[in-house]
């Protein structure tokens, strides 16, 4: 299994982006601005915690902003059932909004699985090799011999 190289490339960022614009056109034209602002975040918090715990470097913060992620897709579901019961949407596209912000959380939770069962604890305790000062001086005063024991490494 390869190592993602960036928050973008993770299968639940990217439902949750989607989720982000599915909430923002749903409820572009909404007048009441309060409930709007409230699902707005709910659904952008998801992917932002994403996100911001896959950058923090440390698996312990990954998985800290992965609980906070799938705490706010729960959120955009009991958001939804608000807009539902206040005849905000109808109960086809409840259903297409819940099921992603389920799938959303599911993602999530899948990743946090994979992510405990890993022995990787993040960037910030990867071992980096530190140069020897004295291969330098080796290889350029002594090349026949730096070619002999260090080349080889």
């Amino acid at each position: 299994m390869s190592t993602v190289q960036k928050f973008e490339d993770l299968i639940c960022w990217q439902k949750a982006r989607e989720l982000a614009k599915q909430v923002y056109a749903t409820f572009k034209d909404s007048k009441d601005f309060g409930f709007k602002d409230q699902i707005q975040r709910a659904a952008v918090s998801v992917l932002s915690n994403i996100a911001e715990g896959f950058e923090r470097g440390t698996q312990a913060e990954l998985l800290n902003y992965l609980f906070i992620a799938k705490g706010s897709a729960g959120e955009v579901r009991a958001q939804l059932y608000v807009a539902l019961d206040a005849g905000y949407l109808n109960a086809e596209t409840f259903k297409l909004l819940n099921a992603l912000a389920a799938e959303c959380s599911k993602l999530v939770h899948n990743f946090v699985i994979s992510i405990k069962a890993s022995d990787q604890r993040g960037l910030q305790f990867k071992s980096v090799p530190k140069a020897d000062p004295a291969d330098n001086f080796i290889k350029e005063q002594f090349p026949d011999l730096y070619q002999k024991f260090y080349v080889g490494k």
